[in-house]
């Protein structure tokens, strides 16, 4: 059985919140707020 990817928003979240180690940090770069994140 296949599997299925995550969507691609909650990759970039993921990889902005790990790269920045800020989730209000990611979510200023992604133009969210940071409980989207």
């Amino acid at each position: 059985m296949a599997r299925k990817l995550p969507p691609f928003a909650a990759v970039r979240a993921f990889e902005a919140a790990a790269r920045h180690l800020s989730f209000k940090t990611a979510a200023s770069e992604l133009g969210v707020t940071p409980g989207a994140v």
